[in-house]
């Protein structure tokens, strides 16, 4: 006489709870980086509370939109290579942030940058429509 295993009774469930929760933690992760960038585009700011460099990720926002304040140019740094632990909130990048052009004009590290929205894709110059969101104001 044999028995049933765990698995073929409870498998199923269990794989499927699991894939549940997955969606779940997707969707609540994008409604919380919609919210933020909604906060950040509209009212610009504040920055505080962000959601956590691991929640922008899953939930599909690979890059993140960075304006220099002194010359104001607007620049995506790919949230996929930056060296931070995946709890890190968003807001906590900024110190991070340094203008390229303005630091080599000044011969120093420029460190004047504000962030203004997480996005799926990179801006760049073959792509002008995509610089710009609705209601966005400079």
């Amino acid at each position: 006489m044999t028995t049933k295993s765990r698995e073929s009774i409870y498998g199923a469930s269990v794989r499927a709870a699991a894939e549940d929760a997955a969606r779940a933690r997707k969707s609540a992760d994008r409604l919380a980086c919609e919210a933020w960038n909604k906060r950040m585009l509209g009212f610009q700011g504040p920055a505080q509370p962000s959601p956590a460099l691991g929640d922008a990720l899953n939930a599909g926002y690979i890059y993140l939109e960075v304006k220099c304040l002194g010359c104001k140019t607007h620049q995506t740094v790919a949230l996929n290579t930056v060296r931070r632990q995946k709890a890190t909130p968003i807001h906590e990048l900024e110190r991070y942030m340094r203008c390229r052009d303005c630091s080599q004009i000044r011969r120093y590290p420029y460190k004047r940058s504000h962030l203004v929205a997480l996005r799926p894709n990179k801006i760049s110059t073959n792509d002008p429509a995509s610089k710009s969101w609705p209601g966005e104001r400079d």
